[in-house]
């Protein structure tokens, strides 16, 4: 695990050690750095030590000094990988490192080695013969990729703030499009940034560029798609029975390490069963959980994640946070972030990453479950959503609304008045809308009025209704598994988990995001994800025998702050959103503080563009 920065054109060495210390927090133990000044070609690393401690430096090498190659992240089938690239005739030096695999892969199979990878990884490779530069991400985006073109430079990293430490990009524009999707979204989708001349190189994407000429070239080597059409062969329950064979195989690939090894413990059905798998690869009493728990009860899931941890027999971690203090924290966090980050469970987030690292350099979580097994709420009301849509004049719907937007405001975690009022949000729009919608913390003729720009929802969604449109599958809960594995996933959850594990330096592992855990799951009927108003169904049929069935049974709780509540005691930022109207922003403020309405989620974005952008640039 590492963080990775570069650049191809006018900059010197020590432009390229600022841009690694930039990021030094996502890889504390070592440097290492190239320069070739006379294309010029620039490469450094900052590494977290995990896999092969004393054999794993970068930039790592080829024996010929032609294959040169910088990683963040891991490899988890490099052990398969070396053994196929042994006997095709390479030869290795290190004992175990991953990223030797990435060096001789490359020299074997080309490009094409990224699809043979199975794990989270920002890659460069400096192929010095054919002056080519190659950047690859995986399949999820579970670890960062960005680039910046400026004038004749082009420059790379794993976060903003070390292309931003470029003397190219320190007066890098806000880019307003990028700022609107973020308040549309909560989150910036596919390829935008919040600024001008630099982007996110998409998940599953492969980058080259011609160092010689500056010529670039990307495409996909993957992408995410529902394919319920190609179901598995066999009954349901030998599907059951698959998947409880993939998910074992999968957390036991990411319990591998020459570091600690713990795993974030919520109580929830899906750290439960990355639990219950890892008891099967090692002695229970040896594993490690960790968790966060709050005084306030709407906020605090401690007491199931003890009892599942009692349950295996492993040993708990524990740490108990009063919520009231933690929001002291909060400005620290957000500067510290470098980028806008539009959850605020980032605070939570970071507090538990922050006490695992304690004990531990590695930690497994249940990041990917909701998405790919339909476990978030609304997948349960969109037959009534569509019912509602259908049956429902205009009018009328705009009349439920506004008798909905008088219901008293709660400062309850996921609370009715909430739930109810982001639902109506998306109602009588087409129904690919539906889902950005429900979790936009503004809406698209608010976002107009906000930035003074006309911009329409097929605009501000572009990404997500293209990917709807380009679903196989007609139905409806399959084309929500896409949206929400495809973009809530990637851009949100993961950014958010990279971010708030890494900036403590802890390596966070995903083993629902397993090549072979998808590649089955996404092959099986919507029906046996969503199975009589039952999320999560086939899932839960695997992990009968290892999770408290009561754990399995009981409902979905979100990994939240009273945020609504602190709103209401806190001034707004100082800083105004670029290009926006501050007053706007401020009334909604006022609003929020007066019990009018709930607008936490658009105040959030403020707050985090206020921190992000400053401390970014």
């Amino acid at each position: 695990m590492c963080g990775i920065a570069g650049f191809v054109g006018p900059g010197s060495a020590t432009d390229l050690r600022a841009m690694t210390d930039a990021i030094i927090h996502r890889g504390p133990d070592a440097d290492g750095y190239f320069a070739d000044q006379h294309l010029p070609v620039f490469l450094g690393s900052r590494r977290l030590a995990v896999v092969d401690i004393a054999g794993g430096a970068q930039p790592m090498w080829d024996s010929q000094g032609d294959i040169c190659v910088i990683q963040n992240g891991e490899i988890y089938n490099h052990r398969d990988l070396r053994r196929e690239l042994t006997a095709l005739g390479h030869r290795f030096t290190s004992d175990h490192s991953d990223t030797e695999v990435l060096v001789q892969g490359y020299k074997a199979w080309g490009e094409d080695l990224f699809a043979r990878l199975n794990g989270m990884f920002a890659v460069a490779i400096y192929d010095r013969h054919r002056k080519k530069l190659v950047l690859g991400r995986d399949r999820f985006g579970e670890k960062p990729l960005f680039y910046g073109v400026r004038g004749d430079c082009f420059a790379f990293g794993s976060e903003l703030r070390a292309i931003l430490a470029h003397p190219a990009f320190k007066a890098a524009t806000p880019s307003k499009i990028g700022l609107m999707k973020f308040f549309a979204h909560g989150f910036f989708p596919g390829a935008h940034t919040p600024y001008e001349n630099i982007a996110k190189l998409p998940a599953g994407h492969l980058m080259s560029i011609d160092v010689a000429t500056g010529q670039r070239e990307i495409h996909a080597y993957w992408t995410f798609q529902i394919t319920a059409g190609e179901a598995p062969k066999g009954s349901v329950n030998d599907w059951a029975e698959e998947l409880d064979e993939l998910l074992g195989k999968a957390v036991a690939l990411r319990l591998e390490a020459d570091v600690p090894v713990g795993i974030f413990l919520s109580g929830g059905v899906d750290s439960s069963a990355v639990l219950g798998y890892a008891a099967q690869s090692r002695a229970p009493a040896d594993l490690k959980t960790f968790a966060i728990g709050f005084r306030e009860d709407s906020f605090d899931e401690s007491q199931y994640a003890e009892k599942v941890a009692r349950y295996i027999g492993a040993t708990h971690h524990l740490e108990i946070c009063h919520l009231e203090s933690a929001r002291d924290q909060l400005p620290a966090l957000l500067d510290a972030v470098g980028e806008p980050v539009g959850d605020s469970s980032i605070l939570p987030t970071a507090i538990l990453a922050a006490f695992a690292r304690k004990h531990v350099t590695v930690a497994l979580s249940g990041d990917g479950g909701d998405e790919l097994f339909a476990g978030y709420d609304p997948f349960k009301v969109l037959g009534r959503a569509a019912l509602y849509d259908a049956l429902v004049p205009g009018p009328v719907h705009a009349a439920v609304k506004a008798v909905a937007a008088r219901l008293p405001v709660s400062e309850q975690n996921m609370s009715f008045d909430f739930v109810l009022n982001r639902g109506l949000k998306g109602l009588k729009h087409p129904d690919k809308l539906w889902n950005p919608l429900w979790l936009a913390p503004l809406q698209p003729d608010e976002i107009a009025d906000l930035f003074a720009t006309k911009i329409s929802a097929e605009e501000l969604y572009s990404e997500a209704i293209a990917a709807w449109d380009a679903c196989p599958s007609p139905h409806r809960v399959d084309r929500v598994l896409d949206f929400y594995t495809r973009f809530y996933l990637t851009d949100g959850i993961l950014t958010k988990a990279d971010r708030a594990s890494m900036m403590v330096s802890l390596e966070a592992r995903a083993p629902f995001l397993d090549n072979h855990v998808v590649d089955f799951v996404r092959r099986l009927p919507w029906q046996v994800k969503l199975h009589g108003g039952v999320t999560k169904w086939i899932l839960k049929e695997a992990l009968a025998k290892r999770v408290p069935a009561d754990v399995l049974s009981r409902p979905k709780k979100g990994f939240g702050i009273p945020l609504a509540r602190w709103l209401r005691h806190w001034e707004p930022p100082r800083d105004t959103v670029p290009y926006a109207n501050r007053d706007m922003l401020a009334r909604r403020w006022d609003i929020h503080r007066t019990r009018k309405s709930d607008e936490r989620l658009a105040l959030w974005c403020w707050i985090a563009v206020s921190h992000g952008l400053k401390k970014a640039a």
